[in-house]
């Protein structure tokens, strides 16, 4: 009997084993992506080996010039999620995200905690942010990333009723806290995956360093190449993960 148990518990370790990782972290940690896949994306449920890059907060004139160099350098295009208050100010780096080719996100305008907002409110972010992204790129955005990642289902439903698709991510480099180039570089490999999306900052208030992040990504890109990763935008990782 005692043989027949270890045997039963072994067959069990195994199935438990060879369940798709995949699936699994989608529905442990991005449940609203469970709930509503056609609204909301945290991660591509994909085999093949593409990332994305994408960067919060900006525009700004210090570190996103910086950082739009280096993936001009390395032929990579990212998706930048952008605040209105700062595309007003900065329109020309809005401008050169776009003609650059890069994808936009709509990141609302003063970056307020949406989980603590109302529905109105919430609208008014992503309308009077969508007026500065088309004033200075001539480009309509349906890409939205919620500051600090804060929605619930009232509020998701709202992004589909306005004809956005909201984005999370499932590697966050805490790039933020700037804690140097080489810990940024440790959380992107150590939790690199197929179906990756990165996220990462190129602004923030003018006392943050963003250092570390300009020259983790300058390192990170030969790296994930070398590895066999290629770069797409979110757009792109969308359309990969969905079929369309």
């Amino acid at each position: 009997m005692v043989r027949l148990a270890f045997i039963f518990l072994g067959i069990i370790l195994l199935l438990v084993c060879n369940l798709p990782i995949t699936s699994h972290a989608a529905s442990s940690h991005y449940p609203l992506q469970i709930k509503f896949p056609e609204y909301m994306l945290y991660q591509g449920q994909v085999e093949q080996k593409v990332i994305a890059l994408t960067f919060d907060d900006g525009p700004d004139q210090r570190y996103t010039p910086e950082i739009l160099d280096i993936l001009k350098k390395h032929d990579v295009k990212a998706t930048f999620f952008l605040m209105g208050s700062r595309v007003a100010k900065h329109s020309g780096v809005a401008q050169r995200i776009a003609a650059e080719g890069h994808a936009i996100g709509n990141h609302t305008y003063w970056h307020p905690n949406l989980a603590e907002s109302n529905i109105r409110n919430m609208e008014w972010e992503i309308s009077k942010t969508q007026e500065q992204i088309l004033k200075a790129t001539g480009e309509e955005t349906h890409w939205f990333r919620a500051p600090y990642g804060a929605l619930n289902e009232k509020q998701v439903l709202m992004l589909g009723n306005l004809n956005y698709k909201g984005i999370g991510w499932s590697i966050d480099t805490q790039d933020w806290r700037a804690p140097g180039k080489e810990s940024i570089k440790d959380e992107v490999i150590s939790k690199i995956h197929p179906g990756a999306i990165i996220l990462m900052h190129n602004a923030g208030h003018w006392t943050q360093d963003l250092s570390g992040t300009v020259d983790s990504v300058d390192e990170l890109i030969p790296l994930l190449k070398s590895l066999g990763y290629q770069f797409v935008t979110v757009p792109q990782m969308w359309e990969i993960n969905n079929g369309r």
